[in-house]
């Protein structure tokens, strides 16, 4: 769409989860779709007015605003054959009808934003999910050769060297045998009414492999379930037949979780805001930056590292079906994110 529009697009990753579709984020499940859009909208032109130090012009503040409210689904276009389904409507007592606008006319030139070089969206995804989906729809955009290209070159974006090296890191010097890799998605949303189907697919798997190779077979767990609740489950059945199965999982506290942030941290990589900090004046809004935004807060990066341990596998992966996780580790397979760096 950047290079449709040929304009700079900025999207909030937290904002492309499809549960967004649903207005329901996936620990605070109480605002309308449309809320949550216009709330996150008004707050970054709140932030473009506190950062310019009230030099925006109003005028640009009230296109921002309507804009806003157009990407937050208040459009007059034809009606979107793709509407929520009547049980979503009700559950989540949505009141508004999906309508469609094109895209190059309603942002491209001649248009009412034409003058802008930067775009924010809430969010471009667009596959259907639970009987909806979001408002931007890419699917049927010219497919010239200039944005396949594009799309080729996007579907893998590898992570930075530090994160790459400490998953191979714990596959080599940890593990130190082929594995397998099981990632276990049972807790949050669809998946905690679907433990005996996951639970199925694992022991299937691993009977497979056990059938080759008499040896234990060592297992990467990446699972959101506390291990102190493995208890009664197939899990913590593995994990007492050390005989037959040998597990291996990585915690937020572990050394190499704690040393790969504080790399990232020294190194950078976007998470810098120094030069921002130097260019502002106001010495009280400064102090916010740095109270709220502070350097020496390590990153989260536990789910990184899993994902690259995963993708060295050499026995194999087995993911929870509908997991975006597993399909992101699936696209980390498919182009030897291990092997490659």
């Amino acid at each position: 769409m950047a290079s449709i529009l040929n304009r700079t697009l900025i999207i909030p990753p937290i904002l492309s989860h499809h549960a967004l579709a649903l207005g329901s984020c996936p620990k605070f499940r109480v605002m309308s779709p449309r809320g949550i859009r216009i709330s996150v909208w008004d707050h970054v032109v709140d932030l473009i007015r506190s950062g310019s130090e009230s030099k925006a012009q109003p005028s640009m503040i009230d296109h921002l605003k309507q804009c806003g409210s157009l990407l937050s689904g208040m459009d007059d276009g034809a009606l979107d054959s793709f509407q929520h389904d009547e049980q979503l409507k009700k559950k989540k007592k949505i009141l508004y009808v999906r309508r469609r606008r094109d895209v190059y006319k309603t942002l491209g030139p001649g248009s009412e934003v034409d003058s802008a070089t930067v775009l924010a969206f809430g969010s471009l995804f667009t596959a259907p999910y639970k009987g909806s989906e979001l408002y931007i729809d890419i699917r049927k955009a010219p497919r010239g050769s200039v944005i396949e290209s594009l799309i080729r070159k996007i579907e893998f974006l590898p992570f930075v060297p530090e994160i790459i090296n400490a998953g191979k890191q714990f596959s080599v010097q940890i593990i130190k045998a082929p594995f397998l890799c099981a990632q276990l998605r049972l807790l949050d949303g669809q998946f905690k009414n679907h433990w005996k189907a996951t639970f199925l697919g694992l022991k299937q798997k691993l009977d497979s492999l056990k059938q080759a190779d008499s040896q234990p077979v060592h297992i990467f767990v990446m699972t959101d379930l506390p291990q102190g609740n493995w208890t009664g489950t197939y899990l913590g059945g593995l994990a007492e037949d050390s005989i037959n199965f040998k597990l291996y999982f990585l915690r937020e506290e572990d050394s190499l979780v704690t040393q790969v942030a504080k790399k990232l941290t020294i190194a950078g990589h976007g998470l810098r805001f120094e030069s921002i900090v130097d260019s502002i004046e106001s010495i009280e809004l400064v102090a916010k930056l740095q109270k709220h935004c502070s350097p020496y807060i390590l990153p989260d990066i536990l789910l990184f590292i899993e994902e690259t341990i995963c993708s060295c596998g050499s026995l194999g992966f087995y993911g929870t079906a509908g997991s975006t996780i597993a399909d992101s580790i699936e696209i980390m397979r498919k182009f030897g994110s291990c092997s490659n760096q």
